[in-house]
Formats: structure tokens, C-alpha cells, sequence
């Protein structure tokens, strides 16, 4: 099969590479030629612009920051959608708008006549899942379309179908509220053992072993226990992201308390300069509050 890939940032291009990896005839694009130089010298193919992409493959994964930038892959006379001549599955793992990524499906159905059908399959996992090929894969969208997307999607990680179109944004909103929650933590936990005297590092290699451990706590220790919150994640990407639960818990009818809490801490600290930053800089956060107090 051939896969088209378009997006080659962070964990686009790891994820690009592990379908190559898994046998698959890989061709790329993106808004930065450089950014493939690698994956074009393992034998992937590089085009000019999506269009030309859409026109030679099967199934074409889109890894881009927002909806925008997913428009803008698919949009225009050298966009994506421009391309499609024949059954084509367009597979957003971008972390999106739920209703934004089903009423782009309709969209990209119509604008087709019916030939590309989208699948949404944000992950989880970071830079580490994508590039060890671990990563979590939310699926949502109709049962053929997802049958042909998740075998190329299982290159990069574990994927799960979860529901209809949407599905997988939602379940990645509900993702980024345990992930918000839990780094912020995390922080909290740090700054109050560290000015306790506590040795940071030592004390999550214990919790790690009981009810406090997690994976976010093995990958973020180190991070605390040195104050290293260099760019990885950016924590502004979770305004965004916790916007998109806010807003289906809205339609939903659920009461949030501790996602209104999340969501008001990462807004101020992007609002602060911080956003940046790794979403472990909410420990520099909690200190600037502890400081003005």
C-alpha cells in the first residue's frame, strides 16, 4: 500500500518513519523540504505539495498542529482534496475540535463526491512514543475506513476504534484532562517536597511503586528533580486542548471542577510566557506562586 504523509514535525516525521519501517511505500510532504531529508534518503518519495500526494496514495495521514493547518493541507488548488481521483482514507491525528473534525468529514466527503472519507486518530505518547513506536491511536470514524487506516496506523502504536466520526477527539479531550491534571500534580508535589527539604528524584523512584505512579511520573521525574522544562510538548498546546473538552463536556451536560481548575492554571502560564515550554514548566509556575505569596 502506498501512505502518504503530510506533517513532519516532532512526532510526525518518527511516525513517518516507522511506516516505512513497517513496509510501506512511503511518500511525504510538507511545508519545510528539509524536514524530510532523512525519510527521502530511507527511500521515501517526496512531493511538492498534497496534492500530488492524494494522487498516488491510498491512505494519506495528516499530522499538523490545528484544524487550520489540516484545511490548509487539504484545501486550495494544491491542497489534498485537489489530488483525490480515487478511494482515498484521509486520517487526522492532529488533536482537534471533536464537532470541528466531523463537520470536516462531511466536507471532505461532499468536496470528493463521496471518494475521500476521513478518519480522526489523534495519539498520546509524546516525541518518546512516537519514536519507539508505542504511542496510543484513538480512532473514530466508519468501520471500513478505519479497517484500512489501523494497519498502517499500527506501525506507530497501538490503535483503537472507539466509536464514530469524532470519537477519537474526544477520547484524546479526555486524555489531555488526566494528562493536565496529573502534571500539574506532579509540580505541586515537587515544589512543596523540594522546600521540605525532600530529594525530588528520590521521592518519585518511591511513589512510582505505589498508587502515585504512573507513566506520566516515570517520564516527566527527571524533568521536576532537575528543573529541565526545555521544549518538548508545549503547554500551550493544552489550552487548546482542554478548550476542545471544555466544550464537549459543555454539550454534553457534565460538570468539570477539576478541568475548569487545569484549564485556568495552563491558560495563565502560557499567558505568563511560559507556554513554550514542557507542560513539566508548571512546577516553574507553582514556585512564581508561591514566591508572590
Amino acid at each position: 500500500m502506498k501512505v502518504g504523509f503530510a506533517g513532519l514535525g516532532v512526532m510526525g516525521a518518527p511516525m513517518a518513519r516507522n511506516i516505512a519501517r513497517a513496509g510501506y511505500e512511503l511518500h511525504v510532504t510538507a511545508r519545510r523540504p528539509e524536514v524530510a531529508t532523512s525519510l527521502v534518503t530511507g527511500g521515501a518519495t517526496w512531493h511538492d505539495t498534497a496534492r500530488e500526494l492524494a494522487q498516488v496514495a491510498e491512505v494519506v495521514v495528516v499530522m499538523v498542529p490545528d484544524l487550520a493547518d489540516v484545511e490548509a493541507v487539504l484545501g486550495g488548488d494544491d491542497g489534498l482534496l485537489a489530488g483525490v481521483d480515487a478511494p482515498t482514507v484521509v486520517v487526522v491525528c492532529s488533536t482537534v475540535s471533536p464537532e470541528g473534525v466531523r463537520a470536516l468529514g462531511r466536507r471532505v466527503a461532499e468536496a470528493t463526491g463521496g471518494l475521500a472519507r476521513l478518519v480522526d486518530a489523534p495519539v498520546s505518547g509524546g516525541e518518546e512514543g512516537a519514536v519507539a513506536g508505542t504511542l496510543s491511536v484513538m480512532m473514530g470514524g466508519h468501520d471500513e475506513d478505519v479497517a484500512v487506516a489501523a494497519p498502517v496506523l499500527a506501525a506507530t502504536g497501538t490503535p483503537v476504534h472507539l466509536g464514530p466520526a469524532g470519537a477519537g477527539e474526544v477520547a484524546k479531550a479526555c486524555n489531555q484532562m488526566i494528562v493536565a491534571a496529573t502534571v500539574l500534580a506532579l509540580g505541586e508535589a515537587a515544589v512543596v517536597a523540594e522546600r521540605a527539604g525532600l530529594d525530588v528524584r528520590a521521592l518519585f523512584d518511591l511513589l512510582g511503586g505505589g498508587y502515585a505512579g504512573s507513566r506520566l511520573m516515570e517520564v516527566k521525574k527527571a524533568r521536576l528533580a532537575e528543573h529541565d522544562h526545555s521544549p518538548s510538548g508545549p503547554a500551550q498546546f493544552m489550552v487548546k486542548d482542554l478548550g476542545f473538552a471544555a466544550a464537549e463536556a459543555s454539550a454534553t451536560g457534565t460538570a468539570t471542577p477539576q478541568l475548569d481548575v487545569t484549564r485556568q492554571v495552563f491558560t495563565e502560564l502560557t499567558d505568563a510566557g511560559l507556554g513554550d515550554l514542557d507542560t513539566s514548566v508548571v512546577q516553574a509556575y507553582v514556585e512564581s506562586l508561591g514566591r508572590e505569596r
